[in-house]
């Protein structure tokens, strides 16, 4: 029972390791959907005041769904390399579909969150009917009253602050205005999926891989990264360790912590900021010689190994 136990949980494990980048928005979109809806229920306050009302219904849209994008930007990994490529190489063998994929890919995750959240917004409506209630045409409204503070009038409606025999006809007005915001959500998803739709294609038809290395490649920068920090962790522990011990003349380690300096005595002391510059930044695929190369730990590895110090330096440089 143990044993199947296990065996369905490295399947699930290995599963949802294969979805990751799915797995990872919609946990995003779902964050995003609790947000929005918390923020409707406990913050979300229309002013019920001509031209306040227009200022706070665009800031309850926008302003949250540009902190998500800002925020999805500085998370983003790749943001970091491209800013590791142009400071350690000045961006000069960064071409313009290098850079178009790589923007691509970061702002792709980056638009997850906003995009989920004006979507919601639009199609509860309240940021929009407390944006637009004021501009709604009293004459458009059968047997309205007519006054001359239109325009403050309509804009009391959704606080329902308005005189007893007008308040009938809000029930019209929220109709209207919720009619117009939900149309606007689901054309913006329309538009969406279709434009996500598209790039996927374009993405599959001019990608120099097949699915099945695709999804190779993508498995594979998975577990390095994930090996490549693991591995730092201990390195740097080791190295803090060997400081430690050089400055007391010894050093207070766990079990676990003994055990590790014991496996990794042949570690490498110190790494020059020229290995780490060469192993860090933007890196597209590419092939020497008939062999693929995904990353740009692949790349120093491979040639590393050759040990050509010449062709290391000159190699490590390129892009792609």
């Amino acid at each position: 029972m143990a044993a199947l136990i296990t065996e369905n949980f490295k399947f699930a494990a290995l599963f949802f390791k294969s979805k990751d980048v799915v797995i990872f928005n919609g946990l995003i979109a779902l964050g995003t959907v609790a947000s929005q809806t918390a923020y409707n229920i406990f913050a979300f306050e229309c002013p019920c005041s001509s031209e306040r009302n227009y200022l706070y219904g665009l800031a309850a849209i926008g302003v949250p769904a540009l902190a998500f994008f800002i925020i999805g930007i500085m998370l983003n990994r790749n943001t970091w390399d491209l800013v590791s490529e142009c400071r350690i190489r000045k961006c000069r063998k960064l071409s313009a579909a290098a850079a178009f994929a790589l923007l691509g890919s970061i702002v792709g995750r980056a638009v997850v969150a906003p995009i989920t959240w004006s979507v919601l917004s639009l199609l509860r409506g309240e940021a929009y009917v407390c944006a637009l209630s004021e501009f709604v045409d009293p004459l458009s409204l059968e047997n309205f009253p007519s006054t001359p503070q239109g325009p403050n009038v309509m804009a009391r409606f959704p606080c329902k602050d308005v005189p007893l025999e007008l308040l009938h006809f809000w029930g019209e007005i929220e109709r209207r205005l919720k009619y117009e915001s939900q149309l606007l959500g689901w054309l913006m998803v329309a538009v969406i999926s279709l434009g996500v739709f598209l790039i996927l294609c374009l993405k599959r038809c001019c990608s120099p891989l097949g699915y099945q290395q695709e999804a190779y490649w993508s498995s594979y920068r998975s577990n390095e990264h994930v090996l490549f920090q693991r591995t730092a962790d201990a390195h740097a522990k080791i190295h803090a360790a060997e400081n430690v011990k050089s400055f007391f003349g010894f050093v207070s380690l766990e079990k676990e912590e003994k055990e590790l300096l014991a496996e990794c005595q042949r570690a490498r002391s110190v790494i020059p900021s020229l290995e780490w510059n060469r192993v860090t930044g933007v890196y597209l695929y590419r092939e020497n010689k008939g062999t693929p190369l995904y990353s740009r730990l692949n790349k120093w590895s491979h040639y590393i190994e050759e040990d050509n110090h010449e062709d290391t330096a000159k190699e490590m440089d390129m892009l792609c």
